[in-house]
């Protein structure tokens, strides 16, 4: 196993003899040749599988195959789904889909209002021996009053509460970042505040209450300044980021959906900013906020096409290619933010599950070729280093290319 180069987990030795002798002859023989670097099976704590209700943009068989072939696994989904999981009754389908269905471990999100709506809390004590965490992903809780109680809910239940921070009034229709792309194509604009407006709120909350604080999909340099000052207060907060803010901007932007999602691409200082703070540790996690649609609903250019890409199956490898080996960030630091921080802090166990990669090779991004039955990706065309070549989840091979 001389020519096989471990990457340790900090916590779970998972290159042991014995962990990979669950491999057959030909695929260990595959790995001792061909100088393949191990990870620990990467983490996703924000991605959206669909299932139930909406499973023509995706599945959690599909959604679990894409997320294999970019070595993850572990994802948590979100639960913007019908029946919305806010109660047991509501989340049981997804169970047992999950349980008939994924390749990988998924962890499904409760939902911390009925319906999402904001308005009234979720049957959060019968959900929580079931999920991972509690979200209202999708849509920012806009009541204080409420936010404060789901706040001391999910506290007394031990619970991460999962953040989408956006203000509703300082929306305005927007879609795209308020910046010099959207001036000079005339597109209407979600403006900064709109996120750390509402993140500069629940930081208060969360330090009054105690609540253990998750901020999702930050993309704002006032995000991240705010999140460090309040960690540097005892605050019991963390944080994710996408692949796509850490490397593009709205400099990149095109007419055209893959472009879309939300929060938008923001500045090169915004950019500038969420790469210190993964560097600094602001940033505890990278997530890829994993939102498929239908070819149809991701078509209609950037005003009309439905917010969202795909990232499980293009992440490591758009972070390695741009991040790492243009020297900005170390590898461990990417790996540690898709590994070892997502599972500590939202309590998911680390078994021997890995995945194999050949950093050397190259591949071009075909959106035609992903598992998932999304293809909507800023990186279509693009050519990477890093090539997932194997899976292997709880001692079973989910993904091979060898």
């Amino acid at each position: 196993m001389a020519n096989i180069k471990p990457i340790l987990d900090e916590q779970t030795d998972f290159c042991r003899a014995e962990v990979l002798s669950v491999l057959p002859d030909d695929v260990l023989s595959s790995l001792q040749g061909g100088k393949f670097a191990l990870f620990p099976g990467f983490c996703d704590v924000h991605v959206h599988f669909r299932e139930p209700g909406f499973s023509y943009k995706e599945t959690i068989k599909s959604g679990s195959l894409a997320a294999a072939a970019g070595g993850y696994t572990d994802v948590c989904t979100m639960p913007n789904l019908n029946p919305v999981p806010d109660s047991l009754a509501h989340l049981q389908p997804q169970l047992d889909l999950i349980k008939n269905e994924a390749e990988i471990h998924v962890h499904p999100y409760g939902a911390l209002t009925v319906g999402e709506k904001g308005e009234t809390l979720a049957a959060l004590e019968e959900m929580a021996p079931y999920v991972v965490a509690f979200s209202d992903d999708g849509r920012g809780v806009q009541s204080e009053s409420l936010m404060r109680q789901g706040m001391e809910r999910t506290k007394a239940l031990g619970k991460v509460f999962a953040a989408h921070c956006e203000v509703n009034e300082l929306l305005k229709g927007g879609y795209i970042h308020d910046g010099a792309y959207a001036k000079a194509h005339g597109h209407r604009v979600i403006c900064s505040e709109s996120e750390w407006r509402m993140i500069e709120r629940d930081l208060r909350l969360a330090k009054e209450t105690g609540c253990a604080y998750h901020v999702c999909h930050i993309s704002t340099k006032e995000s991240v300044d705010l999140i460090r000052k309040a960690k540097k207060n005892g605050v019991n907060v963390s944080c994710e980021t996408g692949p796509h803010y850490l490397v593009l901007t709205d400099d990149d932007l095109q007419e055209d959906g893959r472009f879309k999602m939300n929060p938008p691409l923001r500045s090169k200082a915004d950019r500038e900013a969420l790469i210190e703070g993964l560097l600094d540790g602001t940033i505890d996690m990278i997530a890829t906020d994993h939102a498929p649609h239908s070819a149809e609903e991701k078509a209609k250019g950037l005003a009309g096409s439905a917010f969202g890409i795909v990232g499980l199956e293009t992440a490591f490898s758009v972070l390695y290619t741009k991040l790492v080996l243009s020297g900005i960030v170390p590898l461990d630091t990417v790996i540690r933010a898709l590994t070892t921080t997502p599972r500590n802090r939202f309590s998911m166990e680390s078994d021997d599950s890995f995945s194999a990669w050949d950093l050397n090779a190259q591949w071009t991004v075909d959106p035609d070729r992903f598992q998932s039955k999304g293809k909507a990706t800023p990186f279509k065309g693009d050519t990477l280093r890093g090539v997932c070549r194997l899976t292997v989840c709880g001692g079973k091979i989910v993904y091979r290319n060898l």
